[in-house]
């Protein structure tokens, strides 16, 4: 099979995983708590060491505003107005937050920005956390968030070999119609946290297994087929 059909094959196999997700996870949406651009950043932040589920423990209700932020207290998580806690904010986590408010206010007027190459140059703020606040506060997609289950999923479903954050999005993007490129993510990480699981993934209950190379060592039953461009 030449590289150009092997591509277009790719290609096919990636819009027909994109439905299955759509009918899995109808309903998907970014789990993160927030109110405003700036608690989303935050909250983001502080999910890079953490789940969505144990931030939103600790930011039950909206996260503080951008003035109140930019003095993080040391060993509670920025705005939490809760008796729980995530024991301790790393920090780096409340340097970046403290780093992030102070540009926002002295740089961006207090807004935060919605260009890529302005939100990257905040403290703690790399393609992952930018592209989430960009699509999800103000609907802009200038990519595909990849976080740890995209960057796990996206390979056992051979949609990427690299294991590059920036390198995995960049295959992404070429694959997915750029509307569905936030929606994507967030069905992946749906699937990531319910099926396919870093330790042991649930081949056997995993509807996507026809269509992911990973599946066919797992279900003897489930064999490529030229029609997913797995064979030539």
């Amino acid at each position: 099979m030449s590289i150009t059909r092997k591509w277009a094959a790719k290609k096919q196999r990636a819009l027909e995983i994109l439905v299955q997700l759509q009918r899995l996870y109808p309903d998907a949406r970014c789990t993160l708590n927030y109110a405003t651009p700036f608690q989303l950043l935050v909250a983001t932040i502080l999910s890079a060491q953490c789940t969505d589920a144990r931030v939103n423990q600790v930011t039950p209700r909206p996260l503080c505003s951008l003035p109140r932020c930019d003095r993080p207290g040391p060993g509670r998580p920025t705005g939490a107005r809760s008796p729980h806690s995530l024991h301790r904010v790393l920090p780096e986590q409340s340097q970046n937050i403290k780093g992030a408010a102070t540009l926002l206010v002295t740089q961006f007027g207090g807004q935060i920005p919605k260009q890529m190459e302005q939100l990257v140059s905040l403290p703690g703020v790399a393609r992952k956390t930018a592209n989430v606040v960009l699509a999800n506060a103000y609907g802009i997609l200038e990519g595909v968030t990849v976080d740890t289950h995209v960057k796990r999923v996206t390979k056992r479903l051979g949609l990427t070999q690299h294991s590059d954050p920036e390198r995995i999005e960049r295959d992404l993007m070429r694959l997915l119609p750029q509307p569905d490129w936030e929606k994507f993510s967030i069905r992946v990480i749906y699937h990531g946290r319910a099926i396919c699981q870093a330790r042991k993934p649930k081949c056997e209950d995993c509807l996507l297994a026809p269509l992911c190379p990973s599946a066919y060592a797992a279900l003897p039953q489930i064999a490529a087929t030229p029609e997913n461009g797995e064979v030539e």
